[in-house]
């Protein structure tokens, strides 16, 4: 299989799992306090009465942290189901259906949330989602991003899983047989090459393991990209 048509696949089965789970997505599951507490951090840093844009929003589960801190809530999600929830909230000013790869706001934002979501995000697209994230903000301001990590153990044995299938994928790739699901884990220090790549400033990081998963928070700022991004 061409490696684009394999992508756009695994990319469609992907939101139609999370419109399948929009229902029951917010069930506690999964412990999000570490995040509750960078967002607490970002909104700290932001002037009272700003806009911050969550991309992708799922169901805006984040949003009534973020209006009651006083600032103005956007949404965006690929899931119709996920919006669809995250609307009936009440609260964002804005939803958008759309990916980050399609992402097109202009300066519209003092932050921006990609929370538990980049590692849906193939390596050939991270530079251009990313540059979308800067484009979004003014200048000067934050995008709180996380980025998955997987043992590199793990790395190896998926990639060599899915080449055994005769699957085009790259080192890093996660696609299980019988799931919807595909992930990339870049690596902290990809990740970090890829910010400084589009003017992405760390003005804060951290990491914590948590339910089988360890996951870097970057808070970044923006500032200029560099001429070859």
């Amino acid at each position: 299989m061409e490696r684009q048509a394999w992508l756009a696949e695994r990319r469609a089965a992907l939101a139609a799992a999370y419109d399948a789970e929009a229902a029951t997505y917010d069930d506690e599951r999964h412990s999000w306090d570490m995040q509750r507490e960078w967002v607490a951090q970002m909104l700290g840093l932001i002037q009272p009465g700003g806009t911050v844009l969550d991309a992708p929003c799922g169901t805006g589960k984040y949003f009534p942290m973020l209006a009651a801190s006083g600032h103005r809530v956007a949404g965006a999600d690929q899931s119709a189901g996920m919006l669809a929830r995250a609307r009936a909230r009440g609260i964002a000013f804005s939803l958008q259906r759309t990916s980050l790869q399609d992402l097109s706001h202009d300066g519209q934002f003092d932050a921006v949330l990609t929370i538990e979501a980049m590692q849906h995000i193939p390596p050939e697209d991270w530079p251009g989602v990313l540059a979308n994230l800067r484009r979004a903000v003014q200048p000067g301001g934050l995008v709180y991003l996380t980025v998955q990590k997987l043992d590199q153990h793990h790395v190896q044995r998926a990639f060599e899983s899915l080449r055994a299938r005769g699957l085009p994928a790259v080192r890093g790739e996660l696609a299980e047989a019988d799931t919807p699901g595909y992930h990339y884990f870049p690596g902290r220090d990809q990740a970090v090459d890829w910010f400084g790549q589009q003017g992405l400033a760390i003005i804060e990081e951290g990491f914590r393991r948590g339910n089988g998963w360890g996951h870097h928070h970057f808070l970044l700022r923006t500032g200029p990209a560099s001429p070859a991004s």
